[in-house]
Order: structure tokens, then sequence, then C-alpha cells
């Protein structure tokens, strides 16, 4: 039985998919029918077309459908969904959140899309190292997303990105001239260049919380998928969501080697707050509202390996120089710590 308050998709919901990551699958609700007769069968649009059109409740409207995928790290969505009421929702307003909220699941409709997955396998339209791995049949929630695409608002733009660490890691050398997003991303290079894979070049995150505009413009020429780089700097240049995330990420400093245990909640926490993802959808026209919201905040845990992962790689940018940018590149380094550019972090 649904549990008094809770939100539960209607049976006959009509279902796009829309993307998908290695824990989960993303899909638009482009219709809902709540008076099927439950033997009928559940339809799932396929390629954005549906059967029979019905209204959206208001409920659903603005809303996608994150459905979690069969994965032996898989947290169930309860508790997901605990952690973010508990731990990330008192840190931010309301509309700074992708938000995302508990709906119950009729019966069939994993099955359904789990059966629409493997027919995108047979048709070439799933992609290829996404295959084999399906949606998970114990799972009995869903969760409802801000929809922050531009599918329902045609006349916005949207451009998205990672802050990641916007501090310093508390036990790179003194003498650093990489701040630890550059310093990895220095590593992952050296290691492509090596087995001749992709070399990724992008902004350096300490250029987003620079007092000089000039340095935030630096780093949104470097956003991939990004159009008008003057535009996003002056959106995010002293932006409040930014400068909050800045303020959390310096409260929850306690990360690299020091602080907390890696297997603690604080720890945890720590972490989700440099590994989020921003949101911003701009109207065309320079003169409506801007939205900006956080997401990607699910509670990172140390299980399954990930506590002595993150203990390891710190180690390995230390022992191996990459803080101190000593490895040879091809390909210069962005990094605000080289020196080559005047830079300070406003005061919080």
């Amino acid at each position: 039985m649904t549990k008094p308050g809770l939100l539960e998709l209607p049976i006959g919901a009509q279902l796009v998919y829309l993307a998908e990551g290695g824990a989960n699958v993303i899909y638009r609700i482009v219709s809902t029918k709540s008076a099927i007769a439950s033997k009928k069968e559940l339809p799932i649009a396929v390629n954005g077309v549906v059967t029979e059109a019905c209204s959206v409740p208001s409920e659903f409207k603005g809303k996608l459908l994150r459905l979690r995928k069969d994965t032996k790290s898989g947290i169930p969505y309860q508790e997901i969904a605990r952690n973010f009421d508990k731990n990330i929702r008192p840190l931010f307003k309301p509309e700074e959140l992708v938000d995302q909220e508990l709906v119950c699941l009729p019966r069939g409709l994993v099955q359904h899309c789990n059966d629409q997955l493997r027919a995108a396998e047979l048709s070439g339209k799933r992609p290829k190292r996404r295959q084999g791995m399906y949606l998970s049949t114990t799972e009995p929630f869903g969760l409802l997303i801000t929809d922050m695409t531009t599918f329902s608002d045609p006349g916005t733009v949207l451009a998205e990105l990672k802050p990641k660490w916007l501090l310093q890691s508390p036990s790179a050398p003194t003498a650093a001239r990489r701040c630890r997003t550059c310093a990895l991303r220095d590593m992952k290079n050296h290691e492509a260049c090596r087995t001749r894979s992709n070399y990724e070049r992008s902004f350096c995150p300490l250029d987003l919380i620079s007092e000089k505009f000039e340095n935030v413009l630096r780093a949104t020429r470097s956003i991939k998928g990004c159009k008008d780089p003057k535009r996003l700097a002056k959106v995010l240049y002293w932006n409040g969501t930014m400068q909050k995330l800045l303020a959390h990420q310096r409260a929850h400093q306690d990360v690299g080697l020091h602080g907390p245990l890696a297997q603690s909640r604080d720890k945890s926490l720590a972490m989700t707050l440099r590994d989020c993802t921003m949101f911003i959808k701009m109207p065309r026209d320079e003169t409506g509202t801007v939205e900006i919201r956080l997401g990607d905040l699910d509670l990172k845990t140390g299980a399954g390996g990930k506590a002595q992962y993150w203990l390891d790689l710190e180690k390995q940018l230390i022992s191996e120089g990459w803080y101190l940018g000593s490895k040879s590149s091809s390909h210069p380094s962005d990094c605000v710590l080289q020196g080559a550019r005047g830079h300070s972090q406003p005061s919080i």
C-alpha cells in the first residue's frame, strides 16, 4: 500500500527515455492515465510518440522521472531521499536545488521500461557503454526531479558545469602549482597521452569564484557547449549560489588526508559538495529571470571501496608531484596556482 502523503505515479503513465548514467535512467512524463484497468498493457512512449494524448497532472509538471539501475553499489531511493532531506536541503534555498521527491511506481512500469531498453539495444539506439545494465525490479520508488532541460521552455538556453573543488585541498603541498581539480586533470591527461585516449581541457574552478571578471570569463570560455561565454560569466560573477557553495565547501574543509574518517557522514557530505553539477537556464532574450540550480547531490558514501579510493588518490597526487606541476606535458595547464595570472578569492 502507498504510504500516506506519498505521490504515486498513475497506472498508464507514458514515459520517454531522455538520458542515463551509470546508476540511473531519466525519463520525461508525457502523459498519465489514472483510470486504466490494471490488466491493460502499460504503454511507454517511444521516440517521443504517444498513442493516446492525456494531460499531465500539476504535481508532475516541470518534473522528470529518475529510475534506479540494478547495480551492486546501488542505494535505495528511500535512503537517497532521506539523506537529501537531512543533509542537503538545509544548506540551500529550494530554488537553488534540483529538487527530488519520492514517487511510488505502478506495478509493471519498471519491467516495461526494461523491455524498452532491450529493444533500444537491438535497434542500436541505446549507448553501447550502457547496454546490458537494466533497472532494478526490486526498487518500489522513483524520484521526481526538477526538469532543467529546455524542452518545455524553448525560449531558454541551458549551460551546465561542475564547480568541483572551489578551494585547494588542505593536504596539498604549500608550494602547489595546481589546485586539486587541475592536478587530477593533469594526471588523467598524462595517462590519456600514454594510452592515446582523449585529452581533457577544462576551466580551473578557482576562476569561478575570482574577484576579477576576466578570470570568470576565462573559465566560461572553457565550459563545454557554452555558446555565449561573456553572458554566462556575467551570470556567474559573484553569483549567490556559487558563493554559497564555496561557503559550504569551506565549512566542510576536512578533506584530503585530514579530518574525519573517510567512511564518516561529514566526509561524505564534503565530497558531495565537491562533485555536484550547476545548471543555468537563461532566457534567449536576456531580459527574463535566470534559473540556477545545483544537482547531482546524492550523498557520496565511502562504501564499496570509495573511501579508500579518495585517500589513495590524494596520496598519489601528492607523491607523484601532480600538485607541484612537476610532470612534463605537451599541454599547458590553465590552473590559477601556476602563477601566470593574478587571482584572489573572495572572503566569506
